[in-house]
């Protein structure tokens, strides 16, 4: 501790004050999101699997961007320019292994790169990431629940639309969730304007037809059950492995 830095209060000689704190972070938290990320070998997975269709050699890979983001986002920094306020953070600069963080601009680049292909390489590293959980302990039972949702957008981004249920301008992505445990399934991001229901059944198809490549028995012990919310108030499915076709139930 520097003495020129210190001084102590006049009505107690006992208490000192020094404004030479070295480096600070409110975020140290992610330390330990950090470590249970390594163990579950999320950081090898995205690192492994995650590209996109760029040839430049950039400084900040496109693997690092990515882990920058989903580190930002738990830590409830939503926006891109927060990158610039965190980029000496000693937190964020240990769990990304960095000297500085990727800037606002550079995220900006780095999100227009991302298409078709980045989308399918998030749903297989999901696919990934749940063989993963489900080698640790396979859940009982999984209520697979569908439903969309609004993304609120304000500006005119490409895709963007007025939603007439919602009564709001944005995207209209459909999301499928594992009801029991919070475990994200599928996702599809799809044009604002389209109704609830569109191409739900498509959307569907492709999980059943991931669950019977796999094996049911990869993802749990019992029947699939499924809620469909608002898509299809009116239809449970029923999805038994030993089968290899849904049950279509009719819930009136």
């Amino acid at each position: 501790m520097s003495i020129v830095n210190t001084f102590s209060l006049q009505s107690n000689r006992q208490i000192k004050i020094n404004f030479d704190g070295g480096d600070l972070s409110s975020d140290a938290g992610l330390l330990l999101i950090k470590e249970f990320a390594a163990k579950i070998g999320f950081v090898k997975l995205i690192k492994k699997n995650f590209k996109t269709n760029d040839k430049s050699v950039r400084l900040h890979k496109d693997h690092e961007n990515l882990l920058q983001m989903i580190y930002q986002i738990i830590s409830a920094y939503f926006q891109d320019d927060c990158a610039d306020e965190l980029t000496l953070d000693p937190v964020f600069q240990a769990i990304l292994d960095k000297e500085s963080l990727a800037s606002q601009p550079t995220l900006s680049r780095f999100f227009n790169r991302m298409d078709e292909d980045t989308l399918i390489q998030f749903d297989d590293i999901d696919k990934n990431l749940r063989d993963i959980i489900y080698s640790i302990k396979r859940p009982e039972h999984v209520l697979l629940d569908l439903d969309s949702t609004l993304f609120g957008t304000y500006g005119k981004q490409e895709g963007e639309g007025f939603n007439f249920h919602y009564q709001a301008h944005g995207y209209h992505p459909l999301l499928c969730y594992d009801g029991l445990t919070g475990d994200l399934i599928k996702a599809e991001l799809r044009d604002g304007t389209l109704y609830c229901s569109n191409g739900a059944d498509k959307f569907m198809k492709s999980i059943f037809q991931e669950y019977l490549e796999r094996g049911i028995n990869t993802y749990c012990e019992l029947p699939v059950n499924l809620r469909l919310k608002s898509i299809y108030p009116h239809k449970c499915w029923i999805f038994y492995g030993n089968i290899g076709e849904p049950v279509v139930v009719n819930t009136h």
